[in-house]
C-alpha cells in the first residue's frame, strides 16, 4: 500500500501534538483517574506513573496530587493548567523527572487566573515553569538540572502578581533560578531559598533575575543564600531592573551572596530599594572590574532612583559599592538610617575601594566600617572611598563619623536579638540567652557614653541619656550584637 506525502505529514502533525484535556465540568482529577480516563495519556506502576503526552487541565478542573509518587514524564511533553483551573501539590514528597534524564520533558504552562500551590516537591530534567497567573505557590520543593523549555528566561519564569516562593532548593539549573520579564509588574516574596549554581548556561544572567513591580507592592527577596559555580564567569547573584518604565519597589534583606559574578545591582528610574542585612562576599568570578564584581551597584543614568543601604557586610569582591549616575543613596545619616555596614578587603588592581561614587550625588555614609578590623579613622575611610575628593565631577560622599569598635566582630553577629521598648526613654528590657557579657551604648559620634555588666536571664538596664539615636553594643567571648536605640 502506497502513501501519499499528505497522509504522512498529517500522521506526523497528529502524533506530535498529542495530548489530552480535562472536560472542564468542575471534577477533581488524581493521577490514577486520569489513567483510566486516557489510558494512552497516563501509565501506573505501583507509585510510578509516566505522562506520555501533554495535559491540560482545563477551567473549572483541579489536578490534585496528595499521596506520594513518582510522575516520569516523556521528552518535550507538557502539562499546562488553564486559566481557573487548579493545581495541587499536597503530599509529602512528590518527584517530576523525565523518562530519559538526555531527553527533558517540557515543562509546566501556568495559564493566567488558575491556581497552583505546590509543596514538597522534586523538579528536576524538565522545562521549567512559564507561571502566568497571579495565584502561584511554590514551597519546600527542590529544583534541579532543569533546562531551556516552556520557561526560557529562568527555572521559575514570572509574569504578574504577587507569587510566593518559599523555602526552595534551586540547584544547577541551566537558566537563572526566578526571572520576570522586563515589560511586566511582579512583586514576589522570595524568602528562605537556597539558590546554588543556576545559570550553568553562563549567560549574562543573574540568579535571580527580576523587572518592574507593581505599583503599590514590594519585591521581597529575603533570608535566601545564594552562591554561585566558581567556573561560570558571567553569573550574577541578584539583578532587579526597571528598564522599560513602570515603577520598581524592592526590599532585599538578610541574604547571603557569595562567589558570583556581582553580589546585587538595581538599575532604572522610579526605583526605591531597602538593602539591609546582607553578607555579600567573593563575587569576583569574571575577574574583570570593568565588568562587574561588585557586592552592590546602584545604576540610574537618569536619575529618580532612591537607596537605603544599613547593615549590609561586604567583602572581598571586586568593588564593595559602585554608584553610576545621579542616585539618591543614604549608607547611613543622623537620623532614620543607622549605617553600621562593613566593608573589607574590595578591591582590584591593587587598589582598594569600598564605595565609588561614579555619579554627580552626594552620598550619606555615615557610621560605617570602611576597613574592617582597621582603625577607624577618617584617613583610613578616605582612603578607600572614590569620590569628589579624587575627582572634582563627582558627587561627595560624607562619610564622618565612621563607626569600627563594635561592627568588625565577624559573622557571627546576631540580628534576630530584640531589646524593648524601642523608642525607650530611661530603661530597656531583653533575654540574655546568648551569653552577652557587656553592654555598652555610642553615640553618633562613636563615643562610649554608658556601659554596664550582664547576667545570664532577663535584663533590666536603666540609663539617663539626652533624646536621640544610640547604637547599642552587646558583647560576649561567643556572640556580638549591635542594635539602633531610640532615646525619647
Amino acid at each position: 500500500m502506497k502513501f501519499s506525502s499528505t497522509f504522512l505529514l498529517l500522521i506526523a502533525f497528529s502524533v506530535s501534538f498529542a495530548q489530552y484535556t480535562t472536560p472542564g465540568t468542575g471534577v477533581d482529577w488524581t493521577l490514577d483517574d486520569i489513567a483510566a480516563a486516557s489510558p494512552t495519556t497516563i501509565t501506573v506502576s505501583g507509585t510510578t506513573y509516566t505522562l506520555l503526552e501533554d495535559l491540560t487541565i482545563a477551567a473549572d478542573d483541579i489536578l490534585r496530587i496528595n499521596t506520594d509518587l513518582t510522575l516520569e514524564i516523556e521528552a518535550g511533553v507538557r502539562i499546562t493548567v488553564l486559566g481557573l483551573g487548579s493545581f495541587f501539590v499536597e503530599a509529602d514528597a512528590v518527584i517530576f523527572t523525565a523518562v530519559n534524564q538526555a531527553a527533558p520533558y517540557d515543562g509546566f504552562r501556568f495559564e493566567e487566573f488558575s491556581t497552583i500551590d505546590i509543596q514538597n516537591a522534586t523538579i528536576q530534567f524538565g522545562g521549567g515553569l512559564q507561571v502566568l497567573t497571579e495565584s502561584f505557590v511554590l514551597n519546600n520543593c527542590v529544583l534541579l538540572n532543569n533546562v531551556s523549555g516552556v520557561a526560557t528566561g529562568a527555572t521559575v519564569t514570572l509574569s504578574r502578581g504577587i507569587p510566593v516562593i518559599t523555602n526552595n532548593d534551586f540547584l544547577f539549573n541551566a537558566n537563572p533560578a526566578i526571572s520576570s520579564g522586563a515589560n511586566q509588574s511582579v512583586s514576589a516574596i522570595i524568602e528562605n531559598n537556597l539558590i546554588e549554581g543556576n545559570n550553568q548556561s553562563n549567560n549574562n544572567r543573574p540568579q535571580i533575575n527580576m523587572g518592574a513591580t507593581r505599583l503599590n507592592d514590594t519585591l521581597k527577596i529575603r533570608n535566601n543564600t545564594i552562591l554561585g559555580d566558581r567556573d561560570l564567569d558571567q553569573a550574577g547573584g541578584i539583578a532587579v531592573a526597571n528598564l522599560v518604565g513602570g515603577a520598581l519597589r524592592v526590599i532585599i534583606e538578610g541574604n547571603t551572596i557569595k562567589d558570583n559574578r556581582y553580589g546585587m545591582t538595581i538599575v532604572g528610574p522610579n526605583s526605591y530599594a531597602l538593602i539591609k542585612d546582607n553578607i555579600i562576599e567573593d563575587n569576583d568570578t569574571q575577574v574583570n572590574p570593568n565588568l562587574g564584581g561588585s557586592g552592590i551597584n546602584l545604576n540610574a543614568p537618569t536619575g529618580d532612583m532612591t537607596v537605603d543601604a544599613t547593615g549590609n557586610t561586604m567583602r572581598r569582591n571586586l568593588w564593595g559599592v559602585t554608584i553610576q549616575g545621579p542616585v539618591d543613596a543614604n549608607f547611613g545619616d543622623d537620623a532614620d538610617n543607622p549605617g553600621l555596614n562593613v566593608f573589607s578587603e574590595n578591591g582590584n588592581n591593587g587598589e582598594i575601594f569600598a564605595l565609588y561614587n561614579n555619579g554627580p550625588t552626594t552620598i550619606l555614609a555615615k557610621n560605617n566600617c570602611w576597613v574592617e578590623n582597621g582603625e577607624g579613622t577618617l584617613a583610613e575611610a578616605e582612603g578607600v572611598i572614590f569620590h569628589q575628593v579624587d575627582d572634582p565631577t563627582l558627587g561627595e560622599v560624607i562619610f564622618d563619623p565612621v563607626f569600627c569598635e563594635t561592627l568588625s566582630t565577624g559573622e557571627n553577629t546576631l540580628t534576630a536579638f530584640t531589646m524593648y521598648p524601642n523608642p525607650a526613654k530611661n530603661q530597656i528590657n531583653f533575654q540574655n540567652q546568648n551569653n552577652f557579657e557587656t553592654i555598652t551604648f555610642y553615640n553618633l559620634n562613636g563615643q562610649k557614653v554608658f556601659t554596664q555588666n550582664l547576667i545570664e536571664g532577663t535584663n533590666t538596664i536603666k540609663f539617663n541619656l539626652n533624646a536621640g539615636l544610640y547604637f547599642v553594643a552587646f558583647d560576649g567571648n561567643e556572640n556580638q550584637a549591635v542594635k539602633k536605640l531610640v532615646v525619647k
